[in-house]
């Protein structure tokens, strides 16, 4: 059952991603999405048509645009450190701690994390993050986790758990 509702959400992500309905793309993205989720449908939740609750999908939705207002205002600061070289970067690894319970929520905090310019997440062990900061304004774990990963948990708490 697992590895249906794995397909389905993966051939759903493919239709969004391509937008497209040619047959070309349709046959393509169901072999792309049947390979995926036979070499990796077994390393996800034991659950995953919890995911297709309604109140899960209400959160993914609303959780898109943040992240997109997130990574859009890192990519400003970085962009402007790039073309102001007088602008000051202090990069560091600073140690963060999450609050997410699951696997795949910490595994979606460190990918949020990671594609918004200016972070990058180097390790996950257990519930601490390790991140590499281009401008280090806390070395603190609890400032430091407010300031990155609190924005994104509040949503992925609610999708996840």
């Amino acid at each position: 059952m697992r590895y249906i509702v794995y397909f389905i959400l993966g051939f759903g992500f493919w239709l969004l991603l391509t937008l497209s309905v040619h047959l070309d793309h349709l046959i393509a993205g169901a072999v792309v999405v049947l390979i995926g989720t036979i070499i990796f449908g077994g390393y996800f939740t034991e659950r995953p048509a919890k995911f297709l609750q309604i109140h899960r999908l209400f959160w993914i939705i609303v959780y898109i645009p943040v992240f997109l207002w997130y990574m859009f205002r890192a990519n400003i600061d970085v962009a402007y450190r790039v073309l102001h070289p007088e602008r000051p970067i202090k990069p560091g690894i600073v140690k963060i701690k999450t609050d997410l319970k699951t696997d795949i929520a910490k595994v979606f905090l460190a990918n949020s994390i990671t594609l918004t310019p200016g972070t990058m997440t180097c390790e996950i062990d257990g519930d601490y993050l390790y991140i590499h900061w281009i401008w280090v304004q806390s070395g603190y774990i609890d400032k430091a986790s407010k300031i990155i990963a609190r924005p994104f948990e509040r949503y992925l708490r609610r999708i996840f758990e």
